[in-house]
């Protein structure tokens, strides 16, 4: 019936170790219950400018001052205030930090500051913020005060709203509290929300992905086109023999022969890649850690050994879901196909990109179309290795045939076919580093949505490999490593000179690592536009995009993982 009123459903009093609920949660649940779930129960968290903005204009009253009186002992008439004061109600299971709150005797008025302007609406502010100052009034009432209302302060408009705390709001601040404990509860995220205008400014967007979790679950309205964001951090490399990496202020240093040589910022570093034999010590390890920059450690040979990082996600729910799908075969087997045929798609588009005489036979076009039948159609992992060996084969067969001969450069790059450990030619050496680069770009991605990198689909979990890195990678092997190192060659970026040749293996100079990393960062930088969601991100960015995807998937929110192909 649409007039049957809706029947209350308290959550269950709170037992064993279960947390208190912040204030502030409860508002991002009453705003956004999806948004409430990826903060409190996954723990993801993005910064934005109105999240800055915001911290900035709170910064006064973030500062702890004055002390709350006694309700019962403090006379009335003798208003007093006090600033950042955190309380909390077992009873009732919630906690709040409040930015100001005025006692006038046993009558307190909680005061929340807010950054933007007052909106112009019926009750003078929106039910979010009208339920998380209800909270703080429901917490104070139960440290003995009386509290009849409260107050909102908007920064930008010096304006302070009165908010009554009546039997309706106090209704739907409980069912706030009560719905955001079951949802937690019941461990299963809410859906996105469908086209809604609070979206493109909500600093979790590029997490939560609603339009493309939409799109892909069910074919309905195309993905808008957000803003994606560009993050102007780089990594900073540092492979000079005997090296040491300190920090001073917000700085990172890096000195050679007790001389320095570099320096990087802290808020424009991304990440730390350290090759060979370079010192960091424990200060500048510490803010790293802390600020949740990954450092990467990398052999003298550019094999990659590992990355440490702090804490690590908080998201349990994706291992959990990733383990369960590991060990089943037919999901496995399911996501191998995609993997698999998206990288010979991959590869065959490389060389009709650059082939450098006239069109691709088309005998070879047919062979690889076999191929992606066969991988499509493969009933085992064992046979889908064999469809993965042979496609690879006549790949780079046909590698060489993309290598021009501009200035003679290229033609100096003698390459017959993919050999590794060592690599035996210049061509391998750079395509062996690129990988291990790659394989880098991409762990360090999986380990920031939350992944275990070790615990792969197609690539099965042996001698401590990164299986999953190596599965997400595979569609990206030609698009950002093959096509690094062809760029390399031909623009003449990394020359013969620039490798060293010992007993039978070959291995880049430190200049020629230097210039050859330049170029591969700069492909992971370059942009292009989304076959399926049509906006524009760069490489780096697709990379977390696609570990999001994959995150999406496994939890059951999209039926498939999209695998990224380019046209």
């Amino acid at each position: 019936m649409p007039d049957q009123p809706e029947l209350p459903l308290p959550f269950p009093e709170l037992t064993g170790d279960q947390p208190l609920l912040p204030a502030r949660m409860v508002n991002e649940y009453q705003y956004c219950p999806r948004l409430a779930y990826l903060e409190w129960v996954q723990g993801e968290w993005a910064e934005s400018v109105d999240t800055v903005d915001g911290r900035y204009r709170h910064r006064r009253v973030d500062k702890p001052s004055g002390d709350l009186p006694d309700p019962a002992d403090s006379p009335p008439m003798e208003l007093q205030h006090a600033r950042s004061i955190t309380l909390s109600s077992n009873r009732l299971g919630l906690i709040a930090r409040m930015d100001v709150v005025e006692a006038d005797g046993a009558v307190a008025t909680p005061v929340d500051y807010k950054r933007g302007k007052r909106p112009h609406v019926a009750r003078g502010a929106y039910d979010p913020e009208r339920v998380q100052l209800c909270v703080q009034g429901m917490i104070l009432e139960e440290h003995g005060f009386e509290v009849p209302e409260g107050a909102l302060y908007f920064a930008q408009s010096k304006e302070r709203v009165r908010v009554e705390f009546d039997d309706d709001l106090r209704a739907l601040t409980r069912n706030a509290v009560d719905g955001l404990r079951h949802i937690a509860a019941g461990g299963q995220i809410p859906p996105p929300l469908v086209d809604s205008p609070k979206c493109p400014r909500c600093s979790l967007v590029g997490i939560c992905l609603p339009d493309e979790v939409n799109f892909l679950a069910r074919m309905a309205l195309p993905p808008r086109p957000l803003a994606v964001p560009h993050d102007e951090a780089m990594p900073l490399y540092v492979q000079a023999r005997g090296a040491k990496v300190t920090k001073s202020g917000e700085t990172l240093e890096v000195h050679v022969e007790d001389q320095k040589v570099a320096t990087a910022r802290l808020g424009e570093t991304s990440q730390v890649v350290l090759q060979g034999s370079v010192y960091l010590t424990a200060p500048a390890l510490h803010e790293l850690m802390a600020r949740e920059i990954p450092v990467t450690w990398l052999s003298f040979g550019g094999w990659f050994l590992g990355h440490t990082v702090g804490l690590g996600h908080k998201n349990v729910e994706i291992r959990t879901a990733q383990y369960r799908a590991s060990f089943d075969d037919r999901h496995c087997l399911r996501l191998a196909r995609g993997i698999v045929a998206a990288k010979i798609r991959n590869a065959r588009t490389l060389l009709r990109r650059n082939w450098k005489r006239g069109e691709l036979p088309q005998n070879l076009l047919d062979e690889f179309r076999r191929d992606i039948e066969q991988a499509e159609r493969a009933a085992s992992l064992h046979t889908l290795l064999g469809v993965e060996g042979n496609a690879a084969a006549r790949y780079f067969r046909n590698f060489r045939e993309m290598l021009g001969d501009a200035d003679g450069v290229s033609g100096s790059f003698d390459f017959e076919k993919r050999n590794r450990r060592p690599p035996a030619d210049p061509v391998n050496a750079l395509l062996s580093y690129a990988y291990s680069l790659l394989m880098r770009a991409v762990s360090v991605a999986l380990t920031a949505v939350g992944f275990d990198t070790y615990r792969g689909f197609y690539h099965q979990p042996r001698y401590g490999r990164p299986a999953l890195a190596l599965d997400l990678m595979e569609p990206f092997r030609p698009l950002v490593a093959d096509s690094a190192v062809i760029m390399a060659i031909n623009n003449g970026e990394v020359r013969p000179s620039d490798f060293l040749s010992v007993a039978g293996s070959v291995s880049l100079t430190g200049d020629g690592r230097k210039r050859f990393i330049a170029g591969f960062e700069r492909r992971l930088t370059q942009e292009i536009t989304h076959p399926i969601f049509g906006y524009r991100l760069s490489y780096r960015r697709l990379l977390e995009l696609q570990a999001r995807l994959l995150a999406r998937h496994l939890l059951g929110e999209i039926p498939e993982y999209p695998n990224f192909i380019t046209r």
